[in-house]
């Protein structure tokens, strides 16, 4: 947490601020418990062994809507930045796959949806996950439904020569996607949708044990949403893209943690 500021005092000094590691910590320990932000302070005012942890005691927790303010002011690369360094205390194998799954919104969202217009009932979420460890390397959200080649061609590009392998269903076969894993020296195991007989000898080649273990991007979704949650609690879509990124980086943590 050291990029967050950990000289700072934790409770607010002298007419000062909460350090940054203190309020990310507590948001942490809120998707955790599965709560909302003032549930959260609640049962985390009863909990004193791990507020000691981050240095704060009861009397130093700051009201729910200074939480609140506080994931709307911390900007999605810094959680981004927090993912992929509880990501890297595992020490990632290089064996990576991606997919897509879908977290409710419906119900987080309703009034903003109402106030805007806006009817979009899921938010549609692409992990790039590493096969050995299950750690989630990397989240790409969105409100809509972009193809998953423009998903994978963006994360791809973001985490360029990290992976030594990129494991994928069909849906991400596209010839500019498989060039730029080529140039970073990724091997590409990403089978071809079938237009011509040459497609299934292609899909043959990738289809071996590292491709196979695409699915375990499948249970990282799956025990993200027993342990943590389907829906997100955001009403703005910002705050949703935060929050899902936040439940990626606390999967990370737990992983670590059971290791």
């Amino acid at each position: 947490m050291l990029l967050l500021g950990e000289a700072k005092s934790p409770p607010p000094k002298g007419g000062g601020g909460f350090a940054d590691y203190a309020v990310v910590s507590l948001h942490c320990l809120r998707v955790y418990l599965e709560e909302s932000h003032r549930e959260a302070l609640d049962l985390l005012s009863e909990m004193p062994q791990i507020l000691g942890e981050i240095g704060l005691d009861a009397d130093d927790l700051p009201d729910h809507s200074t939480l609140v303010k506080w994931f709307d002011r911390i900007k999605t690369a810094l959680w981004r930045v927090l993912l992929r360094r509880q990501a890297q205390l595992q020490e990632p194998s290089g064996y990576a796959a991606i997919d897509a799954t879908f977290f409710d919104r419906e119900n987080a969202s309703k009034h903003y949806c109402r106030r805007t217009n806006y009817c979009v009932q899921t938010l549609k979420a692409t992990a790039l996950v590493d096969t050995e460890t299950q750690a989630i390397l990397d989240v790409h959200c969105s409100t809509g439904k972009p193809h998953d080649t423009q998903v994978g061609w963006q994360v791809a590009r973001r985490n360029a020569g990290d992976p030594t392998s990129l494991a994928a269903d069909k849906g991400y076969d596209w010839m500019k996607l498989c060039e730029k894993l080529r140039e970073e020296r990724v091997r590409s195991l990403i089978k071809h949708r079938v237009f011509r007989p040459i497609d299934h000898a292609h899909s043959a080649r990738v289809d071996g044990p590292r491709y196979r273990q695409r699915a375990m991007c499948e249970t990282v979704f799956s025990t993200i949403k027993r342990t943590l949650g389907d829906a997100v609690r955001a009403r703005t879509w910002y705050g949703e893209f935060r929050e899902l990124v936040l439940m990626c980086a606390v999967h990370n943590i737990k992983q670590t943690v059971n290791e």
